[in-house]
């Protein structure tokens, strides 16, 4: 598996571990340190950044994340990266489905153990700026 290929992994499985409520695998995206950056607060270390998903994304709030164009720089020495990514969330709306966040992902990711994993990873909502 190319890098490119391996970080097109793990972009997707963020996507269906978290719609799936796969917490457990899911944290295990991130490195033991990494950054998690959301609606201006970050939550640092795997632990506190699964607690989060974890209290944010119950049964009844869980959708599709839908996730587009990567764009993948690999940095000199192929042991890190960068990624940006555009994503939609669709979430049940009555009876039906709306799309209610739209916007980018901002990564850093680390080669860790023969995967890559995020070592921050930043959710920029339609309109607004990245912070780091």
């Amino acid at each position: 598996m190319t890098p490119e290929e391996g970080i097109r992994r793990t972009l997707a499985l963020y996507c269906q571990l978290c719609d799936d409520g796969r917490f457990d695998e899911w944290a295990d995206l991130y490195v033991e340190d990494a950054e998690f950056h959301v609606m201006g607060t970050t939550h640092r270390g795997r632990a506190a950044i699964k607690a989060f998903i974890e209290k944010g994304q119950p049964p009844e709030r869980r959708g599709k994340h839908l996730c587009a164009n990567p764009l993948i720089d690999l940095d000199e020495g192929g042991a890190t990266a960068r990624a940006v990514t555009d994503y939609v969330f669709v979430a049940r709306a009555g009876t039906g489905l709306a799309i209610t966040s739209a916007g980018r992902y901002h990564d850093r990711l680390v080669l860790d153990g023969g995967r890559w994993r995020f070592a921050r990873r930043e959710i920029v909502f339609l309109g607004d700026e990245p912070t780091g």
